[in-house]
């Protein structure tokens, strides 16, 4: 199993590796990629740690050797949020970043399975398949948006607010994952109870929790440690599927049939070629079907321009 970190310099990206590093199964390749001059420092870095994960660090010039062979390829890079941005005005930049990377994985790893972190992923995750579609080898199994992020953070706020095991807590989150698209299912958690007043207050709160770490941060940066985290369980459960474990399921970001949009995130069981199965994330109340109906023409809108960078560029 190799797997590739192509933005392994940055704050979510060191973040990440380490992780990876450190729990990643034994035997396991970790390529680093980045056009940071760092990146090979961060590589024996991580070497250092006592690990049978084999670390090898690829700077600007040594992008296909990093993708040579992977079966899974985390894409952190690009730049952060900065007070004042929400994930939209991140376009500019990391739309042009996005797309050059995976064209190249199109052409050095075409069966990869691709995980995209660069935000605004809504979008980021459409330019992703067209370029991959633009080069023949698009598979709609084995892309995904991570998301992953809104679910932990869903855990964490639910399980502190009625004091219960975070770890034994459940919170779909559907949607996208910016802003108003970010849905939490408060209406599926069980073991909990909510009044209105809490279900709003709550669901703000996740929608709006990567703002409460840029605002914190000071223009220090956006969430990069949660972020990482994230980042890092999703991968080692796609791996864990890839490496032929049953019934591994993760919220995430994928083409599906289009009922709500192209691009929607919701529960899915990960298999040996990627998305095995995209399953209905159920019965919603009628708080969470309005959030839902209101929120669709914006995630639309993000997917479109997506489509229209790779297919329609200005």
């Amino acid at each position: 199993m190799k797997v590739a970190v192509l933005g392994a310099a940055g704050g979510i990206g060191q973040a990440l590796s380490l992780l990876l590093k450190t729990q990643l199964p034994a035997g396991t390749d970790l390529a680093l990629y980045d056009v940071a001059p760092v990146v090979p420092g961060v590589a024996v870095d991580l070497s250092h740690i006592p690990t049978a994960v084999k670390v090898e660090g690829f700077g600007a010039d040594d992008l296909p050797k990093a993708l040579k062979g992977a079966d899974v390829v985390l894409i952190p890079a690009g730049v952060p949020r900065k007070p004042g941005m929400d994930r939209s005005d991140l376009f500019n930049i990391n739309a042009g970043i996005v797309k050059n990377l995976v064209d190249a994985i199109a052409d050095h790893a075409p069966e990869a399975c691709i995980a995209i972190i660069t935000n605004p992923v809504n979008t980021t995750v459409a330019i992703a398949a067209e370029a991959l579609k633009a080069k023949g080898v698009y598979n709609p199994a084995k892309l995904f948006g991570v998301t992953t992020l809104d679910v932990i953070r869903a855990e964490t706020f639910v399980a502190e607010l009625k004091g219960l095991d975070v770890e034994e807590i459940v919170v779909p989150v559907i949607g996208g994952h910016s802003g108003t698209t970010i849905l939490p299912l408060l209406s599926q958690v069980e073991g909990a109870d909510f009044t209105q007043e809490e279900i709003e207050k709550l669901t703000n709160r996740i929608q709006n929790a990567g703002t409460e770490v840029v605002e914190a941060k000071a223009g220090g940066g956006s969430a990069t440690l949660s972020m990482g985290l994230a980042a890092a369980r999703f991968c080692l459960s796609l791996v864990d599927a890839l490496n032929g474990e049953d019934d591994v399921y993760e919220y995430t970001y994928v083409e599906g049939d289009g009922e709500d949009a192209r691009f929607f995130a919701q529960p899915v069981l990960i298999g040996k070629d990627g998305v095995k199965e995209i399953l209905h994330y159920g019965d919603i109340s009628e708080y969470e079907t309005k959030c839902k109906t209101e929120m669709l023409d914006g995630l639309k809108a993000d997917i479109k321009l997506g489509e229209d960078f790779v297919n329609s560029p200005a």
